[in-house]
């Protein structure tokens, strides 16, 4: 699967676009300057999407990927 169709699922099940999820991260603080905030860990933010969006996992952690910087959209 792409990252993008990752991207897509997350938006379907959750209304939430990728801007929707850089705000949440940045309203949450674990980003700051375009990547993860220093002390922040990934696990948190993946245990959080997984409580408070139903998401799976593997769709959390390309959350996390899309707040750090080490994805975007359109990625294969």
């Amino acid at each position: 699967m792409s990252f993008q169709a990752y991207l897509d699922t997350i938006e379907k099940k959750t209304g939430k676009a990728p801007a929707d999820l850089r705000a949440m991260g940045a309203e949450k603080g674990w980003t700051r300057d375009g990547t993860l905030s220093p002390g922040v860990k990934p696990m948190a933010i993946v245990d959080t999407l997984k409580a408070d969006l139903g998401l799976g996992h593997g769709h959390a952690m390309a959350v996390v990927a899309l707040l750090k910087g080490t994805k975007k959209e359109g990625d294969a």
